[in-house]
């Protein structure tokens, strides 16, 4: 996400006077609720979607994200690399290539 997007955020919560509300617990909900209605967009199909409605529900799940990471001070490229490096130590290419099983089953 660039930084201009960051401060739109920013400045829409700012603006609002929302950043009371922005708990952790509270945007840790309000991430579910959203990536809920993403879920939503795919309930009784998986190919036959409204890719607009998705765009939407998808951003509103992003936009918590952003917020959860100022309101906990939180980069998220180091805590994607964080959990990346960690990801690739439980699933090593040569045991999870090709295969969709939990690491505790490779």
């Amino acid at each position: 996400m660039t930084e201009q997007t960051k401060k739109r955020i920013r400045k829409f919560v700012e603006d609002r006077d929302w950043s009371k509300f922005h708990s952790p617990a509270n945007l840790a909900k309000s991430i579910s609720i959203e990536a809920n209605e993403l879920l939503e967009c795919f309930q009784w199909s998986d190919t036959d979607y409204n890719l607009q409605h998705v765009k939407e529900e998808l951003a509103d799940v992003l936009v918590y994200c952003q917020d959860m990471l100022d309101a906990l001070n939180l980069n998220e490229d180091e805590i994607i690399n964080m959990k990346m490096d960690m990801n690739e130590k439980k699933y090593p290419v040569d045991k999870a290539k090709g295969s969709n099983k939990k690491y505790t089953e490779l």
